[in-house]
């Protein structure tokens, strides 16, 4: 999406006030985007990602290879890889078997075909120096609601592979949706019934994500104000903000670019350069309509949060008031 705003604009509110922001303190995550590609076409997918969709290209072995030695160098803890669907880009298991010599990795997929085609794959990567986790989209904890979207079928088959990765000795974890006035009580009771069922840790981690609208999607939402960092925040929640302490790096017409996190690749003004140590100091404006649902709901991609209940906790919805939208 191309954006027209003036310098002003994108650092106060149209009230005057300045604009909330977080100043990146270090590189713990490296987010790597393999492409929006992927071997569904889900209505919902927050990427927009379908089948030989190139908004955002294929990641390739030399693309990355630059960005795993630099994010070394600046300490980052973990690589992480996002899409699209990971395993259907031809180069994952390179990328991976370089990445895993030098830190613990983390791949988002929907465990459908792709992954499951290449198992003797990822049995190879069980001898690296480092571990491998793997993150799998289980939108409900049941199949009809699952594959209203994703398609009939679907939801076995991406509980076959959760059910399979434990059994190899993979981590794992679950990305789930939140709907609208849900008791997420209920929610982990339901998802802990169907690990049980089928051998599966109960207490195996979830990530639950809100709406975040599609990519590209105007959704209009109250301003984040430096007040609003410091009278609805503390030090620590604010630490917890992804675009902290996490970078994503995309291929955009050929070329490799370092985005603020893994949910603003839409907006331009996010790109924040062409290499990690250019990335780095560049204060990151929260002026993203996501930015909001991340602010208000303390929803996070990543799982090194700072606190292991930072990703349920409620933030009053009172800003809204105290930051009236244009």
């Amino acid at each position: 999406m191309v954006y027209h705003i003036t310098e002003r604009e994108w650092l106060f509110t149209p009230d005057g006030q300045p604009r909330g922001y977080i100043q990146p303190q270090y590189l713990r995550e490296l987010w790597f985007h393999t492409g929006t590609i992927c071997n569904l076409s889900c209505s919902f997918c927050l990427e927009g990602s379908s089948p030989g969709d190139r908004r955002i290209e294929m990641l390739q072995f030399t693309d990355a290879r630059p960005f795993i030695d630099e994010a070394r160098e600046l300490g980052v803890e973990q690589f992480s890889f996002t899409g699209g669907e990971p395993f259907v880009i031809r180069d994952i298991f390179e990328i991976l078997d370089y990445a895993l010599s030098f830190r613990p990795c983390l791949v988002l997929t929907n465990g459908t075909k792709p992954l499951m085609v290449r198992k003797s794959n990822l049995l190879k990567l069980r001898e690296k120096p480092f571990p491998l986790k793997l993150r799998i989209s289980l939108d409900f904890p049941h199949p009809r609601e699952h594959d209203a979207n994703r398609g009939r079928g679907n939801f076995h088959k991406a509980l076959e592979a959760l059910v399979w990765l434990h059994q190899q000795g993979f981590g794992v974890s679950v990305a789930r949706r939140m709907t609208p006035g849900e008791n997420p009580q209920e929610a982990a009771r339901a998802y802990q019934q169907l690990f049980a069922s089928v051998g599966l840790p109960s207490d195996l981690h979830i990530v639950a994500f809100p709406e975040y609208c599609r990519p590209g999607s105007a959704a209009e939402t109250p301003h984040i104000t430096e007040t609003c960092m410091t009278r609805y925040k503390d030090a620590r929640s604010r630490a917890e903000f992804m675009c902290n302490f996490s970078k994503m790096v995309v291929k955009q017409q050929g070329k490799m670019r370092v985005y603020a996190c893994t949910l603003v690749d839409d907006d331009a003004r996010f790109n924040l350069g062409a290499t990690l140590q250019e990335a780095m100091p560049v204060r990151v404006m929260l002026n993203h309509h996501r930015c909001y649902t991340c602010f208000t709901s303390g929803a996070s991609c990543s799982e090194l949060s700072f606190s292991a209940n930072n990703k349920s906790r409620k933030v009053p919805n009172v800003v809204e008031h105290a930051v009236p939208n244009d």
